[in-house]
């Protein structure tokens, strides 16, 4: 027997919120590329955590960090997660910062999640992001992979 295959994110039928209130949609944006540090990790997060350009984060508005459990500062922090769903793909992202943001936008992304939504980073803002808050610590951040129908003939017969 070998290492069981790593999680893999599927869409299930619906995801459950982490708080009260839908989904927020609206413009996303990506941290400054260009701030010292950013490639091994620079700045601190809300969380405390150094950013890191290659893992699958955010900053939510820090107006809206209620619906996402909270998102509190260093040792308060609670690992939060959102699903964000742009041109038909969706990630899951860990959220661990808080913003400011600019006017209009809901969500920051960091290099690696940006890139996954704009491949050349040639839009560097992303208009019609839904962002919806996940319930729960157990989350594989990185691409969600669509499950696909059932059909008829692939259900199990009941015996």
């Amino acid at each position: 027997a070998g290492k069981p295959p790593a999680p893999t994110n599927t869409s299930p039928t619906g995801f459950a919120p982490a708080a009260p209130g839908a989904p927020i949609t609206g413009a996303a944006s990506t941290y400054n590329l260009y701030k010292p540090g950013w490639r091994s990790g620079g700045g601190r997060t809300a969380s405390g955590e150094p950013y890191d350009p290659q893992a699958w984060t955010a900053a939510i508005q820090t107006g809206q960090r209620h619906k996402f459990g909270g998102v509190g500062y260093g040792n308060n922090y609670q690992p939060s997660y959102a699903l964000v769903e742009h041109d038909g793909k969706q990630a899951i992202v860990r959220i661990n910062d808080v913003g400011p943001l600019t006017r209009g936008r809901v969500i920051d992304l960091n290099e690696r999640s940006m890139r996954y939504f704009d491949p050349t980073a040639q839009k560097g803002v992303l208009p019609g992001v839904k962002v919806t808050p996940l319930a729960g610590a157990n989350w594989t951040p990185g691409p969600v992979t669509p499950r696909a129908p059932v059909t008829a003939s692939q259900q199990e017969p009941n015996p």
